[in-house]
């Protein structure tokens, strides 16, 4: 069991379990992880979602060791666009349009897919220790599957952070909007259910409203169509990366997590 679920004061708390692989996404922890999310949508006695993780970092980002791809010589951009679709795109799109509050703690460091699982949620509570980073232009890729770089950081910012592949400090990312409050790594849990049960003592239907409100003017501007188009700027990469004998992104992947650790 990769996701840990619970319920107490209407609030439902979903923790990635997995601290010794860092919380990396195989294809067994996302689907527990949509399972738990839509759980929680369907519950009437949860007007509050929190997502956390065990462990010292958030999430690595994905694991493409977990035995769900396929071999380098047996693997189709058809495959790859199938799989990133349903388990990167629609999970993380379902995710942010759940008509409920949602708030991701995050600390350590939050890497590439990691970004696919704080972002959608509503707000972000972050540590002092916390990064975020999407260094995939390393392996021949443009940013990852669900592209909210510009929407969450702004233009400038999201280019430096994908041409370079530095991490985001909590702090910085604090002063561009992406995370709402920062506190120390010991004031991580405490501090996100306090300010979960703030909104849960909120009427729901006020809050469903509110939600609905702003994600609806985000994608007036452009929002939703930007991630489904960029969606498949990302899949280009995977093409070209097909073209090269050995698909060499999954051997830089490798080689861009050893550098991380």
């Amino acid at each position: 069991m990769y996701i840990l679920y619970e319920v107490a004061d209407r609030i439902a708390t979903i923790t990635l379990n997995r601290p010794e692989a860092a919380n990396a996404q195989n294809g067994a922890l996302l689907d527990e992880l949509d399972a738990a999310w839509m759980q929680a949508a369907q519950d009437p006695d949860v007007s509050v979602i929190v997502l956390r993780a065990e462990g010292k970092h958030f999430s690595s980002g994905h694991d493409l060791n977990d035995g769900d791809w396929p071999g380098s010589d047996e693997i189709t951009l058809e495959w790859i666009i199938a799989a990133e679709s349903r388990r990167y795109l629609e999970y993380s799109l379902r995710w942010r349009n759940v008509p409920k509050p949602s708030i991701a703690a995050v600390q350590g460091k939050c890497i590439a897919g990691g970004l696919l699982l704080c972002w959608p949620c509503d707000l972000i509570v972050a540590s002092e220790d916390a990064s975020f980073s999407d260094p995939v232009v390393m392996m021949g890729i443009g940013g990852v599957e669900y592209h909210g770089h510009t929407w969450e950081l702004g233009a400038r910012k999201a280019k430096e952070i994908l041409f370079t592949g530095r991490p985001v400090t909590a702090d910085e990312a604090e002063k561009v909007g992406m995370v709402n409050k920062v506190v120390p790594r010991e004031a991580l849990d405490t501090e996100t259910r306090a300010l979960a049960e703030r909104i849960a003592s909120m009427p729901p239907f006020g809050l469903r409203q509110a939600k609905r409100a702003v994600n609806q003017t985000l994608d007036v501007q452009g929002f939703y169509a930007a991630i489904q188009s960029v969606f498949d700027v990302h899949q280009t990469g995977h093409g070209n990366a097909l073209s090269v004998s050995g698909y060499p992104i999954l051997v830089n992947l490798e080689q861009m997590k050893e550098k991380l650790r």
